[in-house]
């Protein structure tokens, strides 16, 4: 994991740094060292390292259900608008265009309280035959 993660952190350098026609735009989306909540990344330290990308739709009035990651998690909500609830805490709204690290170890339930699909693509950093959430 950590040659991977090394190889990510270089090549998005060496892309940044790249000279590329002046057309091009290159746009920030998230860089953090905690999530939503403030804890700390870490990663998974396994020697059976996957990363999952998934397309997630909820459509309108559905919701995730509780459930919780064990590794870290993150998302870009591409429509719609993501209500995430926290047990005790009050809900994170997360408009189309924006980027998070979710919670680890946390439950919490993504929600769609609008009128058109919610859909996000999330970005697992977890491990082969490993569970990409647990459900409460």
């Amino acid at each position: 994991m950590k040659k991977l993660l090394f190889c990510l952190l270089f090549s998005c350098s060496v892309v940044v740094n790249a000279e590329y026609n002046k057309e091009v735009l290159i746009e920030k989306m998230l860089q953090t060292d905690t999530n939503s909540i403030g804890q700390v990344i870490r990663f998974p330290q396994s020697k059976n390292n996957e990363v999952t990308i998934l397309k997630v739709t909820i459509p309108p009035g559905k919701s995730t259900g509780w459930h919780k990651h064990l590794f870290p998690v993150f998302a870009f909500v591409q429509e719609g608008t993501l209500i995430v609830e926290l047990q005790n805490k009050k809900p994170s709204n997360y408009p189309a265009g924006s980027t998070f690290a979710e919670v680890i170890d946390v439950l919490h339930n993504g929600k769609n309280e609008g009128k058109k699909d919610v859909v996000l693509i999330a970005f697992f950093m977890g491990e082969k035959g490993k569970l990409l959430s647990i459900k409460q």
